[in-house]
């Protein structure tokens, strides 16, 4: 549990350190360079490495059993998700809905937390995927302004049906996944 709370603190302070400390960030910049873009990819990679092995080595405390049909919601909650956060990589107005949301990664991050805690009743669950709600919430009310990988006037993405297709790759990726580290998205 404690892998999970450092990877968890690392995470807020790696990407709150963009939206609150701009100086700092500038220091970076001006000292490391792009390099500095690499230093902080490596940190964010680490705290996420760290969730990893603090949640698969946790001991299991469970809270609450949820029920089987839970996963369905879940399911279509996680599609869901990947609409909303691949929304940033389509034009404007390409999207067929979400598409004038202010933050779609965040939102869409949130999305994916919350079906996350609606089908994991254990303790390390809560702490992991709540403290990543909790940041995401966070990160909206202090960015301020929609947080994108991708600038929506160059956007890759045209069609609404490559966002799809886009979008149901990614859920059968994530599901091969999770299938492979001996998660069984399916009830």
């Amino acid at each position: 549990m404690l892998l999970i709370v450092i990877g968890l603190g690392i995470w807020i302070a790696a990407h709150l350190l963009r939206s609150c400390a701009k100086d700092y960030r500038a220091l970076l910049q001006q000292r490391f360079g792009n390099a500095s873009k690499g230093i902080m990819a490596v940190i964010i990679l680490l705290s996420l490495a760290l969730m990893i092995i603090g949640y698969r080595g946790a001991d299991t405390v469970l809270l609450w059993a949820p029920p089987v049909w839970l996963t369905y919601v879940n399911n279509v909650l996680m599609l869901a998700a990947l609409y909303i956060y691949f929304t940033t990589a389509t034009k404007p107005g390409t999207a067929f809905i979400f598409g004038s949301l202010k933050n779609p990664q965040l939102t869409g991050f949130i999305v994916w937390a919350v079906a996350h805690l609606l089908v994991n009743g254990d303790l390390a669950s809560v702490v992991l995927f709540g403290g990543l709600l909790i940041w995401a919430v966070a990160q909206i009310a202090v960015s301020g302004k929609s947080v994108s990988l991708v600038d929506q006037a160059t956007a890759p993405i045209s069609s609404p049906w490559v966002h799809l297709g886009l979008v149901a790759g990614m859920f059968v990726l994530i599901v091969l996944l999770h299938n492979w580290i001996g998660v069984r998205p399916f009830a």
